[in-house]
């Protein structure tokens, strides 16, 4: 539902992670028709996409970690219509990570919290796919220590942003730190707004998306706006600049769900300029969709002060932006 939201100027921006977000390591899928007779491994290998490998997935089943109707079953098993499946993904096992010598854009830092200015195109933790060349590593070899709370494949990571998002992250250096930031984020306390070029002129100044997220049914590496084994999802924009067949939004999350702002964004007819899964194949280009994590406000969980960071929109997104402002 697309709303005409006329006090969002005053609203205070509260999310805990980006649309990108928190780390999901329980998963619930009830099964339709048409996944009816596919094999349980086949079908959680496609449901997670880049997450886990089929052979990943098998080991998960060997494991105990997948059940049907709260059975246990073989990688083999057929499923049926109205079917219950759960995985709990185990603790990552321990594996070396490697500090690298990545230069990082500091906009902040201290005994207790670094906050960086990501780059489009770095990941923030090791996953498959991605065992080096991410935030992780670039940390580890600035900071001396970091909190373990997240496990040691994600020292001192308290939320994340997605790899082709650009802008503020914070991390924190010791299990003190994390607590209190966690806690932040959880009772929607952290101030965090976003930059995003869009396609096609919005037909109002602001509103608000008031529409649940789940995995499309239709492409399960996918998310969408759905009814069906979804989570309640709200985002609020601002339209900034109109250039015609493009606007630049300012957005606010109530909600962080996966890909939040690019899935909204789709929903509405206005998906993200560059985007490479839920934008459109014609119009201007970029190497990733034109999103910016570009205001952070936490409370410092040591000196309980208020601090509040902003980063410039990258050089790719300003470019853009100069050659529609000048047409």
């Amino acid at each position: 539902m697309l709303q005409d939201d006329k006090r969002f100027e005053n609203e205070f921006e509260y999310e805990t992670d980006s649309d990108e977000h928190a780390e999901i390591n329980d998963y619930t899928w009830t099964v339709d028709s048409k996944d009816a007779k596919t094999r349980i491994d086949k079908f959680i290998a496609e449901a997670l996409g880049e997450e886990a490998s089929r052979s990943q997935v098998q080991l998960w089943i060997a494991e105990g970690c997948v059940k049907v109707n709260d059975s246990q079953v073989k990688s083999n098993y057929k499923l049926g219509v109205e079917d219950l499946i759960t995985l709990k993904v185990p603790e990552p096992t321990a594996v070396e990570l490697v500090p690298e010598n990545i230069p990082l854009d500091i906009a902040y830092e201290d005994g207790d919290v670094i906050v960086v200015n990501k780059p489009r195109g770095m990941v923030v933790h090791p996953a498959p796919g991605h065992p080096s060349g991410t935030l992780v590593n670039a940390l580890m070899f600035h900071c001396q220590d970091l909190s373990g709370i997240n496990g040691e494949l994600r020292p001192g990571i308290v939320h994340r942003i997605d790899k082709d998002t650009s802008g503020l992250i914070m991390a924190a250096k010791n299990d003190r730190a994390h607590t209190s930031l966690a806690a932040q984020l959880k009772e929607h306390s952290v101030t965090r707004r976003y930059y995003a070029l869009v396609h096609g002129n919005i037909s109002h100044d602001q509103g608000t998306i008031d529409a649940p997220i789940g995995r499309d049914p239709h492409d399960r590496k996918l998310f969408t706006v759905t009814d069906r084994n979804s989570k309640h999802a709200v985002t609020h924009f601002t339209v900034v600049e109109r250039f015609g067949d493009y606007n630049l939004l300012e957005l606010k999350l109530e909600t962080g769900r996966t890909h939040q702002i690019r899935v909204h964004m789709k929903y509405i007819g206005h998906p993200l300029v560059g985007d490479p899964v839920y934008g459109k194949s014609k119009g201007l280009k970029m190497n990733g969709q034109a999103l910016h994590a570009a205001v952070l406000g936490f409370i410092h969980p040591v000196t309980n002060e208020y601090m509040e960071y902003s980063a410039p929109m990258p050089d790719d997104m300003e470019e853009l932006l100069a050659v529609l402002r000048s047409r």
